[in-house]
């Protein structure tokens, strides 16, 4: 059996208390014989007050020095009290939750076991949201409870679920201010910003991302979070554009997304394969949306090479399913088939419903658009069991396919962007920084 060591703000506070005591045993001691010896060589040599005075001099040096090493311990054991009780080490429930949930959240989207770990979270949710409901948010417990939060935060943007996102970014900046983690409130701005945008709030994702800017711009995650607010803001720009018609601001919002994923690639910290995907998969969107196949291409060649090598399934889907979008771009619909059915595949691999049912629906409505309408209609309704948000394109084929009557002229569905699955490596990139 083995046993931990124990941190060094602990061995410390040990230390000081062993030097604390020895000092306060000192000035008793000092005290006591300072007038014992006083009186007795008063009483033989008619003298003894040069004794006295040494010996309270002593006596006031040592207890001085103990009340500089216990003082301190002292306050700080009152504000754990103050905070709801004294806890030297994290529950072992939660360190042992925080454990498994990051194990699992590594796996999410891998080839090994994405699709256990996609079962793990499934079964396990709710009893991670319940200690996160239940656990007090201390100094001593703020690092595994940012642990599960990554892992739930991951497991949320696989699902599509950013009501609970949101609310998991506003536990964690509680913590944060609880703790005086600045680091854990940057992260939770930033997580919020991405709740925001999911929900469609442009402008209160804007202003996360502002606030997340200044909280902790020169800690040790700074850099890699830089990162993530530069792919946020280049991800925000293309849900403008594709809430713009054709034109000037749509022209615009596109390019100003060309540019933060410009500056996220410059500036990212590092080698990093997680980022490098994330940046390739979302500057090939931005040449999509400029009608560019040819060099969208050259960026997914780069995103699948680098998710490959990473071991990264889910980033190698996409980058799939995104070479499907070009060649239906290019007039390529067989080959575009064949993109789709392989990337869907691979999505089934590790249980990522939203990027399965992603393919089903461009597979469906590419068969809509063919007159295929009976196998429309069932790979568009097997695209929507799946689904967990709502696609208007999606019901407009379905109600197509189901009633035969005119097909609406737009593409087969909106070009999808790149977010959850990044948000899982750049976590893996992150995972020491919260320990």
């Amino acid at each position: 059996m083995t046993t931990s060591a124990p941190s060094a703000p602990k061995v410390e506070e040990e230390q000081s208390r062993r030097r604390g005591g020895f000092f306060s045993r000192s000035a008793l001691a000092s005290g006591l014989l300072t007038g014992l010896l006083g009186d007795r060589l008063s009483e033989s040599l008619n003298s003894g007050g040069w004794i006295r005075v040494a010996g309270f001099t002593v006596a006031i040096a040592c207890a001085l020095i103990w009340a500089y090493y216990d003082i301190p311990i002292a306050l700080r054991a009152y504000r754990r009290w103050r905070r709801g009780g004294v806890a030297a080490v994290p529950a072992p429930d939660l360190h042992a939750a925080a454990e498994q949930a990051e194990s699992w959240m590594f796996q999410l989207g891998s080839g090994a076991a994405g699709m256990a770990a996609a079962e793990w979270f499934a079964l396990n949710e709710p009893r991670l949201r319940d200690l996160l409901d239940t656990e007090k948010a201390r100094e001593e417990t703020a690092d595994d409870l940012a642990r599960i939060c990554d892992a739930l935060e991951v497991w949320y943007l696989r699902r599509y679920e950013p009501l609970q996102l949101l609310a998991l970014s506003d536990f964690l900046a509680a913590v944060a201010d609880t703790s005086g983690r600045r680091d854990l409130a940057e992260l939770a701005a930033a997580r919020a910003a991405t709740a925001y945008r999911l929900m469609g709030d442009l402008d209160s994702a804007t202003t996360r991302l502002g606030i997340s800017d200044n909280v902790a711009t020169h800690s040790r995650t700074a850099a890699a979070l830089t990162t993530r607010r530069q792919v946020e803001r280049a991800l925000l720009h293309l849900e403008r554009a594709e809430q713009s018609p054709a034109g000037n601001d749509r022209d615009e919002a596109v390019l100003n997304a060309r540019d933060r994923l410009d500056d996220a690639r410059l500036n990212r910290p590092g080698p990093d394969l997680a980022a490098e995907v994330a940046i390739s998969i979302n500057l090939a969107i931005v040449h999509l949306y400029q009608q560019d196949p040819e060099n969208a291409l050259d960026h997914l060649g780069i995103a699948a090479a680098r998710a490959t090598a990473a071991g990264d399934i889910s980033g190698h889907a996409h980058a799939l399913e995104l070479y499907g979008v070009a060649a239906w771009m290019q007039r390529s619909p067989h080959e575009a088939k064949r993109w789709w059915t392989h990337a869907e595949h691979l999505y089934a691999e590790i249980g990522e419903r939203e990027g399965q049912a992603r393919c089903l629906q461009h597979l469906g409505s590419a068969a809509v658009v063919s007159s295929r309408l009976e196998e429309g209609r069932k790979l568009l309704e097997r695209s929507a069991s799946l689904r967990q948000s709502e696609s208007e394109l999606l019901s407009t084929y379905l109600e197509a396919a189901r009633e035969t009557r005119q097909l609406p002229e737009v593409e087969p569905d909106p070009v999808p962007r790149f977010t959850g699955g990044w948000i899982r490596r750049r976590l893996v990139q992150l995972r020491d920084h919260f320990r």
